[in-house]
């Protein structure tokens, strides 16, 4: 960091230049290491009150399994408060309107649930994944489904401009990868759901391979050959 320096531009103006006295230039090598070792201690910290947690880069999940709801909740609210303590020690801040209180069962146990003194989330995000509170993961779908078909609108215009190569290259990036995105955990889903995210691998090889009178167990096929990709969707 020596000899560095740094400024902010808002529009057309900059500030006044300031020199960097300590931190991690952004992508360096060293980056993710000094970072697990500043995090370190949070997990320690989490340990230490009997919790399960999961750490990312920009996400804390502490997850139990309730025989005692009250208790644990209890637990969890002195864990936040341990925790907000710990960030402000280092110079870091708990955000409050990202932090959710999520309970995931059937129907009929939480049906049993007075949540009378309980603000809970109907769904919550991880690492880009929305889980409901019935694992039915319609909401994870519904998003993705606005995303892809909203992609595919505009990919439908490049066809006329690339060859067909490049093309799907960058339909199997923009688009592809959303649906293939933690697909495992589509594994068992209703038929209806499953059908959903077939619709959306069929849209993709009718926009970028064509012609539309092809069958789509042919475009599929042709696209994916192409590109050397095996896909969990494909139509058998």
């Amino acid at each position: 960091m020596s000899d560095c320096s740094f400024c902010v531009k808002c529009q057309n103006s900059f500030s006044s230049c300031r020199t960097c006295s300590c931190g991690v230039l952004q992508g360096s090598v060293l980056g993710p290491l000094l970072f697990i070792l500043y995090a370190t201690p949070l997990s320690t910290l989490i340990s230490s009150l009997s919790l399960n947690h999961h750490l990312s880069a920009d996400n804390t999940l502490l997850f139990f399994y309730p025989s005692d709801l009250e208790s644990s909740i209890t637990l969890h609210q002195n864990a936040l408060q341990q925790i907000s303590s710990w960030m402000t020690a280092n110079l870091l801040t708990l955000s409050s309107s990202k932090t959710e209180f999520f309970l995931i069962g059937l129907e009929q146990q939480l049906a049993k649930i007075n949540f009378c003194s309980l603000d809970t989330a109907h769904s919550a995000r991880s690492l880009g994944f929305i889980f409901d509170k019935h694992i039915s993961f319609s909401d994870q779908i519904s998003a993705l489904s606005k995303s892809c078909y909203s992609h595919i609108h505009q990919l439908r215009c490049i066809p006329p401009y690339l060859d067909h190569k490049t093309a799907s290259t960058i339909a199997t990036s923009i688009v592809h990868s959303k649906p293939d995105h933690c697909n495992s955990l589509y594994y068992n889903l209703p038929i209806t759901r499953l059908n959903c995210l077939q619709h959306i691998q069929n849209s993709i090889a009718r926009a970028m391979v064509g012609p539309q009178s092809f069958p789509i167990s042919t475009l599929l096929s042709n696209l994916y050959t192409d590109l050397k990709l095996s896909s969990a969707y494909v139509a058998a």
